[in-house]
Order: C-alpha cells, then sequence, then structure tokens
C-alpha cells in the first residue's frame, strides 16, 4: 500500500529524532503522527466551539 511522504530540512528531522527519543517514542514517524493527530483535534475542536458561538449569535444569546 502506498505510504504519503513528507520532506523537512535534514537539520529539523535531526531535532525531532532527538526529540521523539528522549520523549520515548519508537520511530520519529511515531512521534509526528502523535502531534498530527493532536493538531487536528485541536483544530476541529476550535473550530466546534466557532461554530457553537455563531449559533448562540444567531439566537441572540450573545453578542
Amino acid at each position: 500500500m502506498f505510504e504519503p511522504r513528507i520532506r523537512i530540512d535534514r537539520e529539523l528531522h535531526r531535532q525531532v529524532e532527538e526529540v521523539a527519543r528522549q520523549a520515548g517514542y519508537s520511530s520519529v514517524e511515531e512521534f509526528v503522527t502523535h502531534l498530527l493527530e493532536k493538531a487536528v483535534a485541536d483544530a476541529r475542536q476550535s473550530q466546534s466551539e466557532q461554530d457553537v458561538r455563531q449559533r448562540l449569535k444567531g439566537l441572540g444569546y450573545i453578542e
């Protein structure tokens, strides 16, 4: 199966590799996957909060 690849600067990769190792991740891929999953979840949460605010504004509950 095809796996997507992302290119990053070698120095950044070295730094990520070091941080991932120190944090106990088994690989850079595992560490980066965890960070991306968290970023997506945070973005979705933020969007959800914005949607609720817009609905409350529309109903006249907040200005």
